[in-house]
């Protein structure tokens, strides 16, 4: 049996930039999809700490050092820049293997990488 288990999380991280026109996703700044474990183009769900609002999408890559946190398209309606997000994915696991498993948890915001 398989479940479905949190993998990797940005925990508190800032939203830098809004892009309304652009088709979709979230820019992530690169060391921070390093470090979180999160790959171009993976699923990720993002939740506004300041609004409540929540929404899922795919990471597009952002400028590595840049510290970039960008919702684009449709999700720029549901955050303001200076929000706080946490931003997490998710993985399928064996049941017996997750009951091992640690997903890899950053804190951007308390210089935690």
């Amino acid at each position: 049996m398989y479940i479905n288990l949190l993998k990797s999380k940005i925990h508190r991280v800032k939203v830098t930039e809004s892009n309304l026109n652009y088709i979709g996703s979230i820019t992530i700044d690169e060391d921070l999809m390093d470090a979180a474990d999160i790959m171009a183009n993976e699923k990720v769900q993002v939740v506004d700490n300041n609004n409540g609002a929540r929404f899922e999408t795919y990471v597009i890559p952002g400028e590595r050092g840049s510290g970039v946190i960008c919702c684009n398209g449709a999700a720029a309606h549901l955050v303001n820049i200076g929000d706080v997000v946490i931003i997490m994915a998710y993985t399928w696991i064996e049941k017996e293997e997750a009951k091992h498993f640690k997903p890899k948890v950053i804190f951007p915001l308390d210089n935690k990488l």
